[in-house]
């Protein structure tokens, strides 16, 4: 990748020529983190970041000036349909809504990811299930929770739930997977066998949640209105629903620093100063050690 300091210019990737311009605009003010380097980390991460989201329809929050600051937030949007502008080799397919058809891209591959972050699209987000090779949408091959703590709440006590969780759900026989979300929370992952619908897992999900509150309810709440989350962690099982999506494994994320949505492992969940992780630091991980959250791919 070129210096981010140039303006504009062509890449080649996967064979493709992605056209990258105002690689200069600084997307984060708070570290004068550029286009430029945000393209760079997503060409760099792809390796990683594909796997999780190949086959599954994204959706694209877009900060077309940048996350701006606290005083004067950036513009933002998310974009679901793929613009008549988009290359014509992004793999895509269409999902029938209410009354309208959207087209929707699939990030397969690195010139894909590359060519989203040209659109501006810091954070990528998808379902929990994938296409088939027919086109149709299978069941899903995922389960998740966001651990989303309330006011007075933090890191600490989305790790003790997420330690709840992981009794409750590892004696289901199902083995969770924690990723730091690159905002507030914790996301935990596990691999489903495809067996179940999404309403099916959904509908476990939420009975999940409610057993964790009613165990827990003094750190737990499962129902998403504010007033009952002061001091407490919604545990957000609706993202298992076939029409919602989560960000992205890898993603970096809209915040005033450039978080990642980043996979830990339990020892560094458990471990003291557990803290979200820059965009730096998660190259410099996958570097030394690949991805935690490989076995979910």
């Amino acid at each position: 990748m070129a210096d981010s300091s140039d303006s504009e210019r062509y890449l080649r990737v996967d064979g493709r020529e992605v056209h990258l311009t105002s690689l200069d605009k600084v997307m984060y003010p708070a570290t004068g983190t550029t286009k430029g380097e945000v393209v760079d980390y997503y060409a760099r991460i792809a390796g990683v970041l594909v796997p999780h989201a190949r086959d599954r329809p994204a959706t694209r929050k877009r900060w077309v000036a940048g996350v701006g600051t606290a005083a004067a937030p950036g513009q933002v949007f998310f974009e679901k349909n793929l613009p008549a502008s988009a290359p014509e080799w992004i793999a895509r397919r269409e999902i029938q809504h209410r009354d309208h058809v959207n087209v929707y891209p699939l990030v397969n591959d690195t010139a894909t990811l590359v060519w989203a972050a040209q659109q501006n699209a810091l954070e990528l987000h998808v379902p929990q299930w994938r296409f088939g090779r027919d086109g149709a949408p299978h069941n899903p091959d995922r389960f998740v929770l966001d651990l989303d703590p309330g006011e007075g709440a933090g890191l600490p006590e989305c790790v003790a739930v997420a330690v709840l969780a992981r009794e409750l759900l590892g004696a289901q026989g199902l083995e969770l997977l924690p990723v730091t979300s690159g905002s507030k929370g914790i996301h935990l992952y596990a691999a489903l066998d495809g067996r179940r619908t999404s309403a099916e897992m959904a509908d476990a999900a939420h009975e999940w949640a409610r057993e964790l509150e009613a165990a827990h309810p003094e750190l737990v709440v499962s129902a998403q209105r504010k007033a009952d989350r002061v001091g407490r962690v919604l545990v957000d099982w609706s993202q298992n629903t076939a029409a919602k999506t989560t960000v992205v494994p890898y993603s970096l994320r809209g915040r005033l620093r450039p978080t990642v949505a980043a996979p830990r492992s339990w020892d560094e969940l458990l471990a003291p100063g557990l803290r979200q992780l820059e965009f730096t630091e998660v190259l410099d991980r996958v570097d030394a050690s690949g991805d935690p959250l490989a076995s979910l791919a």
